[in-house]
């Protein structure tokens, strides 16, 4: 990823004011070695920073989608870091130096925001946009003075250019099968029986259909079975109604 926002600020740095130019644009540290090997004009943009925005931090989950618009993966959001390039001018004259500078500022100033068609690869795919920052306050750790003093160079004047770039995160998780059919509803009338009801046996061997909407049909028609089982019984028991009851001798 960082590869991509290094492609990016090369190109932005050969267009706008410097269209045209033929000045190079070189990403190698500005060291004493660096600057004795070059032969002609060059803007150098050195990485010299990365860290994380916290503040662009999200939790949860996005979707991924594919040609269809389908998803079909699910991940966390991406994480943002921001990459601190120090953009310099090399030629021969401090003049020629500081018209170089005038040019970048004047191609990087009106583009601070990169729109996700601009962008390419992996950064292209996560559909965000990208700002960019430059001669902004210096929020690193690290001053300038002391970046010049690692390289073993002389402090010269320069540009803090800032581009804050998406970064994936990962595992992704595989996201279900779509749902192709809509909700369903069905109408029953009294005399059906509906899937799961349960059948049972009352006293007397009568049946009882208990379902789901309590027929008030059917409830009826087994208390009454019900009842005449009872009847059945208690004409069969000695002393009961209707049966051989004992006679005092």
């Amino acid at each position: 990823m960082i590869h991509e926002v290094d492609r990016v600020l090369k190109d932005l740095l050969r267009s706008g004011a410097l269209a045209g130019s033929g000045i190079d644009v070189s990403l190698d540290a500005p060291t004493r070695d660096w600057s004795a090997r070059r032969n002609g004009p060059v803007i150098n943009a050195y990485l010299y920073d990365i860290r994380e925005d916290v503040n662009r931090r999200q939790r949860g989950h996005v979707a991924v989608r594919d040609e269809r618009d389908v998803v079909v993966k699910r991940r966390q959001p991406p994480r943002w870091f921001r990459l601190s390039y120090l953009v310099t001018a090399w030629t021969k004259q401090p003049e020629d130096e500081h018209r170089l500078i005038s040019a970048v500022l004047a191609t990087l100033i009106p583009r601070e925001m990169l729109m996700p068609d601009e962008l390419p690869g992996s950064l292209r795919a996560l559909g965000l946009s990208v700002p960019i920052s430059v001669a902004g306050i210096q929020t690193e750790s690290r001053s300038l003075a002391e970046i010049w003093s690692a390289l073993g160079g002389e402090l010269r004047p320069s540009l803090d250019v800032v581009v804050t770039a998406p970064f994936p995160a990962y595992p992704e998780y595989d996201a279900g099968p779509p749902v192709t059919e809509g909700a369903a509803v069905r109408v029953r009338t009294l005399d059906d029986t509906a899937p799961g009801d349960r059948t049972g046996t009352a006293a007397g061997g009568a049946a009882v259909s208990e379902t789901r909407a309590h027929r008030p049909a059917q409830i009826e028609a087994a208390k009454e079975a019900y009842l005449a089982a009872l009847a059945e019984r208690g004409a069969g028991r000695p002393g009961g109604r209707g049966g051989s009851g004992g006679t005092a001798g």
